[in-house]
């Protein structure tokens, strides 16, 4: 029990240091999110079934986190069509 603990806790901090060191790419980032989305709900799968809770907020977190995705591809999408790459040089938040 005390490994997977263990395992999530180092998927989280690969997923967070993919995510502050590669931020050239906005795929990169984006997948380095859905990784550490992923172990979220793997850290949460484990405790509410350790707690022996309802897994009713696993739907919610799905719902939010299936959101959060669509989200991210479609500011993906709209920065290719407009600028014509992911680059974060190339796009301006001005």
């Amino acid at each position: 029990m005390m490994n997977m603990w263990m395992i999530i806790f180092i998927m989280y901090l690969i997923g967070n240091m993919i995510f502050v060191s590669k931020h050239k790419h906005l795929l990169i980032m984006l997948l380095s999110l859905e990784f550490i989305v992923l172990s979220i709900y793997m850290l949460l799968l484990l405790y509410l079934m350790y707690v022996e809770f309802d897994m009713y907020m696993m739907m919610v977190f799905l719902v939010f986190s299936v959101c959060e995705g669509a989200l991210g591809i479609s500011i993906l999408v709209s920065m290719i069509r407009t600028h014509g790459n992911d680059y974060f040089q190339s796009f301006s938040l001005l």
